[in-house]
């Protein structure tokens, strides 16, 4: 019994879907290994640059001063960021894909909430990557001096 032509689309549809939905869990999944292993390593936490206070002689380690010197390298948080970037681009194809099939007013609303996330993720993770590659270069310029 041959299935009609509208059956077949739904039913591809659909599992492109969830083939997108699915892709879209691994990048987190594989964000947050990444990250973790990274962290894990050790290689991920640099000190912070700071100066001393205005009448402190900074004679003592600032470790030894201040607990919060350590901080998580902006790299692990752009690297995450762009993980989920990543996923919210498969999540918004799942969406497009489920509102061609079926344009409900939900689907809808679901696709534009998504839309403007990722838009503003990427936005603002494009700033960041731009203002991290300055601080580096800032960085390798002071340490070539």
């Amino acid at each position: 019994m041959s299935l009609p032509i509208i059956e077949l689309l739904d039913r591809f549809s659909e599992l492109l879907r969830l083939l997108l939905e699915g892709l879209s869990l691994l990048c987190v999944l594989i964000g947050l290994l990444v990250i973790l292993q990274g962290t894990i390593s050790g290689g991920r936490l640099r000190p912070r640059r700071v100066r001393p206070a205005p009448g402190r002689t900074g004679a003592l380690p600032l470790l030894l001063v201040d607990p919060f010197v350590l901080r998580p390298s902006n790299a692990i948080r752009l690297t995450f960021g762009s993980w989920l970037a990543m996923a919210l681009e498969f999540q918004l194809a799942a969406d497009i894909v489920a509102t061609t099939t079926a344009p409900s007013e939900s689907n809808l609303i679901q696709l534009a909430v998504v839309a403007v996330i990722r838009t503003t993720l990427n936005l603002f993770l494009g700033r960041e990557l731009a203002e991290e590659r300055r601080e580096e270069e800032r960085a390798a310029a002071l340490t070539a001096e």
